[in-house]
């Protein structure tokens, strides 16, 4: 009796915990983006609608049924790159993660800054990824294979003109430079200002689909940026940008 009275009161307190952790994961996806505001536009209709069905309102309880029934295809139309995007960040984790330890993150981290820093006093861009728990195996596999330690002198030669793989993006995978030249999707955000160019606007759409770190070095205003989860943190210094790489190389997903 006492194992049949627990089952029925703890039953309903998981469903109930589950379903919440499955709307504020939810709304955690759509955070930062314009699909938020429609979402909770359909969390008020579907109070209203669940309202309406108490009180027994029995005009108004049809017509929402007859609005949900066809709003099936409208939201699947709005929702469209979300939906994309959260399909494809399911088959992106890595089951065996290569953490690098402190002394690498430290060592990694300073062969950037320096090849980052002779890019911009030369003027010359660069757009480099470092992948961190979602895989860019698909984006190393755009561009020319390399895997090679990194430093500053092959950072550097990558992106001098004349280079025929200077015009792509730098993946960085394991501590190890994996590819150069690889194309990654433009971001499609029409308030992004026109003063970021396409590199900037590749870094913002592969920061849209994974949880890469981009550095984007400008040719013309010499300074350097990095891009997180479409965060942009713009004109960094060396010391700056070292830390925030380092930062950001430390900093757990679920955090």
């Amino acid at each position: 009796m006492l194992g049949q009275n627990l089952i029925l009161y703890w039953k309903p307190a998981i469903e109930i915990a589950i379903l919440w952790f499955l709307i504020y994961q939810i709304m955690l996806f759509f955070e930062g983006t314009r699909a938020l505001q429609a979402l909770r536009g359909i969390i008020v209709l579907l109070l209203a609608f669940l309202i309406f069905k108490k009180f027994n309102f029995l005009v108004l309880s049809w017509l929402f049924e007859k609005l949900f029934g066809i709003s099936v295809i409208a939201i699947l139309i709005i929702f469209h790159p979300e939906i994309r995007l959260g399909l494809a960040q399911i088959g992106k984790r890595q089951i065996f993660k290569t953490n690098l330890k402190d002394d690498e993150i430290v060592l990694l981290s300073r062969q950037i800054v320096e090849g980052c820093e002779n890019l911009a006093k030369n003027k010359l861009g660069a757009l480099i990824a470092i992948e961190k728990d979602d895989s860019l195996a698909a984006y190393i596999q755009s561009g020319e294979i390399i895997d090679s330690r990194v430093s500053a002198d092959l950072i550097e030669a990558i992106f001098t003109p004349n280079n025929p793989l200077h015009d792509g993006g730098l993946i960085i995978s394991h501590g190890r430079i994996a590819a150069c030249g690889c194309i990654f999707p433009l971001a499609v955000n029409q308030e992004l200002s026109r003063v970021f160019g396409t590199r900037h606007r590749a870094a913002l759409g592969l920061s849209e689909e994974t949880d890469a770190i981009l550095i984007v070095v400008s040719e013309e205003r010499r300074d350097i940026s990095v891009i997180y989860r479409r965060k942009f943190y713009k004109d960094l210094g060396l010391t700056q940008l070292e830390t925030k790489i380092k930062e950001l190389l430390k900093t757990k997903e679920n955090e």
